[in-house]
């Protein structure tokens, strides 16, 4: 018995001996470069989270210096004791400033943003504009301290994407790596902007990357920790709204009416993208009807944003003392549905008018003061059954705001984390998912995706739709003279039919011809400087849904890894 027990013991030694001798191996030869790229991740985040955080300190400096407000938090009372020329003239010089940016550093005098970001992560193997984008963070920091009416979250995450692109192209980084490394400056830059990890996390996994792979959380994780600590260490361990009175919620009995306001925010936020997108198409039509230059349109925008400010202050900025005061009940019904209608109208001419910023915090303003007056009519019709309409105030806020994102998760979490109050949160979930599920039916899933849209990048239903896009059928085609391909005398009856595609096409637009036309390949040619057609392949069928089924497989591979 005795020899048996020594025997087993020995074996299950030896047995632990060579599972360490393989772990080290593993270690040796795996270990270093996920222990490097986890390194280079807090790198990046820090990187990203410094970038935010200057851009914020900036913002703050630049709004003291021009509307002598020393608290941001107070910047609408400081701009109602001032002059009304001074609220006219501030905006219209910082849109002819943010024109003039635009006009010298980019190609097509539009802001880069989140939808920018997006497409990259999906399109370009996680890069985006580098020089466009540092044009479109200047614009932003004049546009936010002079008076336009959006948020800051759309330059700092184009702007920690400008910072991660650098670093992938120093490391020839493919399209994995470029992704990850592109959520992870997000993430700190929303974390540093924020004071949310959590959300900042899984704002670059929800919206930028759109999807949760285990792959990427943990180096994502790590650079949103590291943008986080760079914020406390400048501002402390404190929430972005200090709010003294959180409410109670008279549980069961009140979710109905929660989930009533999610509808309510659900259209609201509707008629904020709406309302931009009206505003962009107007603005594109005078802009081409008059003849203006397209550095003067911000000028004009600034210029009607001055015009209303003179009446309301509130819209200048990012607006938080306006949210503080709708979350601590501080506004009286119509002056919250009044500010909310003029919020919206602000937020809808700076976008359009190509200022520059981000919607998010503009849409958490117009939420809390939708939820605000929501609360103020249901509390008062059913005083007995009601909590606080302050409640209201925190889930329309978070409704709003994530119905214009098509982010439920993160920002509901980024609600919480900006309150500091976690005890609402069946409130706040409830609103959130209603609001979400009826615009993202009456919109392409979310603001930016809609953007995309718009611009014909077609991101909102998946990668099944633009994955077709990202090939050209240049470089699936069989050349002539391949002996499995197409013989130069077949090719020229299909061309003269308009049976071809040029070769710097993307089998986007050759798979509906295979579609219509009962033919098992097609033409590939090059075009001259006259315009004629020279054959240089064929493309078929059969190469077409191999090259797209391989990379249907490989993001899935990634966004199951």
């Amino acid at each position: 018995m005795a020899q048996s027990t020594r025997t087993l013991i020995l074996e299950q030694l030896k047995s632990a001996r060579t599972a360490l001798v393989e772990g080290l191996t593993v270690l040796r030869q795996r270990g270093p470069s996920k222990v490097q790229f986890w390194f280079i991740a807090l790198l990046v985040g820090i990187a990203a989270g410094f970038a935010a955080l200057a851009f914020r300190m900036a913002i703050t400096e630049l709004q003291s210096f021009i509307y002598g407000a020393d608290d941001r938090l107070r910047l609408h009372s400081f701009a109602t004791d001032l002059p009304w020329y001074v609220l006219l003239i501030i905006p219209t010089v910082g849109g002819l400033v943010v024109g003039l940016i635009f006009y010298w550093f980019t190609d097509d005098g539009r802001v880069r943003s989140v939808a920018d970001v997006i497409e990259g992560a999906a399109l370009q193997d996680g890069r985006v504009e580098t020089r466009a984008g540092i044009a479109s963070m200047f614009a932003s920091l004049i546009t936010l301290s002079s008076g336009g009416s959006s948020g800051r979250e759309g330059p700092v995450v184009h702007m920690a994407g400008v910072i991660s692109t650098w670093v992938s192209n120093r490391l020839d980084a493919d399209g994995i790596t470029g992704r990850d490394l592109l959520g992870c400056a997000v993430a700190a830059a929303v974390s540093a902007s924020f004071n949310a990890p959590i959300a900042g996390a899984l704002f670059a996994l929800e919206v930028v990357l759109r999807h949760f792979a285990v792959h990427a959380f943990a180096p994502i994780v790590i650079a949103s920790i590291a943008g986080t600590v760079i914020n406390r260490l400048a501002y402390g361990d404190v929430t972005e709204f200090l709010l003294q009175t959180p409410g109670s919620l008279q549980f069961y009995v009140e979710l109905p009416a929660f989930l009533i306001l999610g509808l309510i925010c659900g259209l609201v936020s509707l008629l904020v993208m709406r309302g931009i997108f009206l505003a962009e198409d107007v603005g594109g039509h005078l802009q081409s009807r008059l003849h203006l230059p397209s550095w003067l349109r911000p000028a004009v925008s600034g210029a009607m944003l001055g015009g209303i400010a003179i009446w309301f202050p509130h819209i200048i900025g990012v607006g938080y003392e306006t949210t503080l005061r709708a979350l601590t009940g501080d506004l009286v019904l119509h002056t919250a549905v009044i500010f909310a209608i003029v919020k919206t109208v602000a937020l809808a001419i700076t976008m359009g008018g190509r200022m520059g910023g981000g919607v998010f915090s503009p849409s958490l303003m117009i939420g809390a003061l939708t939820g605000l007056a929501f609360g103020l009519i249901a509390t008062g019709l059913l005083p007995t059954v009601s909590g606080t309409h302050t409640l209201y105030a925190f889930a329309g806020m978070g409704a709003v705001a994530a119905a214009v994102l098509g982010a439920p998760i993160s920002t509901t979490l980024i609600v919480f984390e900006l309150t500091g109050d976690w005890q609402i949160g069946l409130a706040v979930m409830a609103s959130v998912s209603i609001s979400t599920a009826l615009a993202s039916r009456l919109v392409d899933r979310s603001f930016f995706l809609t953007q995309l849209e718009r611009r014909d990048i077609h991101l909102a239903a998946g990668p099944q739709a633009y994955l077709l896009a990202m090939m050209r059928a240049g470089a699936v085609m069989r050349p002539l003279g391949d002996p499995n391909g197409a013989s130069p005398q077949a090719v020229q009856p299909l061309i003269d039919r308009g049976l071809c595609v040029n070769a710097r096409a993307t089998l986007e637009a050759a798979m509906p011809i295979f579609d219509r036309e009962d033919v098992v390949w097609i033409p590939v040619v090059t075009l001259d400087d006259e315009g004629a057609e020279t054959p240089v392949g064929a493309l078929y069928h059969i190469d077409a849904l191999k090259a797209y089924n391989r990379a249907l497989a490989a993001t899935a591979a990634e966004e199951h890894s």
